[in-house]
């Protein structure tokens, strides 16, 4: 049985019950699962615990974008493009199925943000400093030629353009291949296991009390180095360990609305001006366009942000502002979405002036917490902080750990037998095609599902053939199939686990879920042995996170 099944979660925690391992980390994020992949790639046994699902915060509602950080030239933080810009084209190599380099417009306006000028000298120093591949250099763009690729910019502000690559991702699924890649170098990783005590001796951290949300139990496990890579709860963890002084975070908010792209009928993602000196995205994905983010103050419920009507008319106006022939209504809206950002606290900033650096905070009891950053930057993050664990090694044991290794890592799902090559990609997915096209899959839902999988599609493709030859129902077969590699392969237990960190069905084919829940609870009910109170907890669990993408409409 794999070690990251949900079907062998008792025999997980029995391997940790009590046990002493080199690294303990906290959270589930991109950044945790990054740091266990490192420490297990340099041979160090490492356990990573999360309170809820994997990718529960932040990590499942970004932009899904892996970029170079262009607005960081504004701010003259060239060391950080420097750094998120080169990082983008290891992500990409390491996981092509997942980052996937895409054209971007930026468009110049009157009274905008960057200048002709301006754009393309920031664009000029963002390709060197980001080391950007030849093909994929900027090109600046009049308005005559802005306009004929992208029509809805047709505007009297519209003075000009450029054309760039950014990279597209799915954040939730870069980071389930994350740390399956370390499950499979030899990490262990555990989600709805809550962090709810530290323990110490003479002052120093050694273990922590974990209680298994699942089975209603708790275990302790020791540890020589423990981890805070929390995310937006990393003060609180700070707080638990009587050292929260000095720099704190900063939470800031930022949501994402979706709309058919037949309403917003562009051929590439924008990246523009909204007219408070604030930049927005607007990015084709399937039959859909999502447009954000906005960035403001937040000091509500961490678990469970809001959106608000105006969050949703902001960006609504932002599209109407640089594409005045589009008319987006609320009744446009198919979901909305909200993600929290652990932003470094830097007094007098706004939320968009804010460095969206890391840093590493080091306690007197050793708690090692690891706060700021980027999905773009999570290996360079995750470097960091095992460089930092490998000096305390080397000091406290003798022992040398080796330098980083993960830049070489292709991704689980990444192992393609070609070196970035998009043609090849796709040549490789049409292949899968062939194999897969007597279940009567469609090539559009196919592909959907092929770039969640990349290189493991083929265990996908075979369950789905046996679910087929059982049910004869092509969308049921690879529901099914799907939902049995989640749980055998990607540690899924709950239906949002599946619906919204495996697959991000919620936020574009909503209706979807709404056809197909009524099996995939049966489905999953079946596998896991669910109680009735199971059922009905995730259930109700799913119908809420559905809701709650419509909430703002009803303030």
């Amino acid at each position: 049985m794999s070690q990251f099944s949900s079907k062998d979660r008792k025999n997980i925690i029995n391997q940790l019950k009590d046990k002493k391992f080199d690294v303990l980390v906290i959270g589930g994020g991109i950044t945790g699962s990054g740091i266990a992949l490192d420490a297990a790639s340099r041979g160090l046994k490492t356990v990573v615990f999360e309170k809820k699902d994997f990718a529960f915060g932040t990590s499942s509602r970004s932009t899904k974008l892996i970029h170079g950080g262009l607005r960081y030239l504004k701010n003259l933080e060239f060391d950080l493009v420097h750094e998120v810009g080169t990082e983008r084209a290891v992500v990409h190599r390491n996981a092509q199925h997942l980052v996937i380099p895409a054209k971007m417009i930026l468009p110049i306006i009157k009274n905008g943000t960057l200048g002709k000028f301006s754009t393309a000298i920031a664009l000029t120093i963002y390709d060197y400093l980001a080391g950007v591949k030849k093909d994929e250099r900027k090109k600046m763009l009049t308005a005559k030629q802005t306009v004929e690729l992208e029509p809805v910019l047709n505007s009297p502000i519209l003075k000009g353009g450029a054309l760039y690559f950014e990279y597209k991702t799915d954040d939730s699924r870069l980071t389930i291949e994350v740390i399956k890649k370390a499950v499979q170098l030899g990490a262990t990783a555990l989600n709805y296991a809550e962090v709810t005590d530290f323990i110490y001796e003479n002052g120093k951290l050694v273990g922590l009390k974990i209680h298994d949300h699942i089975d209603n139990q708790t275990f302790e496990v020791f540890g020589k180095y423990i981890v805070n890579a929390t995310g937006i709860w990393i003060d609180q963890l700070r707080k638990k360990d009587n050292s929260l002084t000095g720099k704190r975070l900063h939470i800031t908010k930022g949501i994402h609305i979706v709309v058919p792209h037949e309403r917003l009928p562009i051929n590439h993602s924008i990246y523009f001006d909204v007219g408070d000196g604030r930049m927005v995205f607007a990015i084709p994905r399937y039959d859909k366009v999502y447009i954000g983010t906005t960035d403001t103050d937040y000091h509500g419920d961490l678990d469970n942000p809001d959106i608000n009507k105006q969050d949703v008319q902001y960006l609504l106006n932002a599209v109407k502002h640089v594409m005045p022939g589009i008319n987006l209504t609320e009744d446009d809206v198919i979901s909305a979405w909200t993600g929290l950002r652990p932003l470094i606290h830097q007094d007098g900033k706004s939320p968009s002036e804010l460095s969206r650096r890391d840093e590493i905070f080091v306690s007197p009891s050793g708690l090692i917490s690891i706060a700021g950053g980027k999905l773009t930057g999570y290996r360079i993050m995750a470097k960091k902080v095992v460089d930092l664990i490998r000096v305390k090694m080397l000091k406290d044991f003798g022992i040398d750990i080796g330098k980083c290794k993960t830049k070489n890592i292709k991704l689980a799902g990444g192992d393609f037998p070609f070196e970035d090559d998009q043609a090849k990609l796709m040549d490789y997915a049409d292949a899968k095609y062939d194999e897969a096209m007597q279940t009567d899959i469609s090539v559009e839902d196919f592909k959907r599902i092929f770039y969640y999988y990349g290189t493991e599609i083929d265990m996908v493709t075979e369950k789905a053939y046996q679910y087929y030859n059982q049910t004869k129902d092509t969308d049921l077969s690879w529901l099914y199939a799907m939902l049995d590699f989640s749980i055998n392969n990607e540690m899924a237990y709950s239906l949002t686990d599946f619906y919204m960190r495996r697959t991000n069905l919620i936020y574009f084919f909503p209706d979807l879920i709404k056809k197909t829940i009524d099996h995939a609870t049966q489905f999953m009910a079946e596998q896991l042995n669910w109680s009735d109170e199971q059922k009905n907890r995730f259930l109700n669990e799913m119908n809420f996170e559905l809701d709650k993408t419509q909430a703002w409409r009803k303030q």
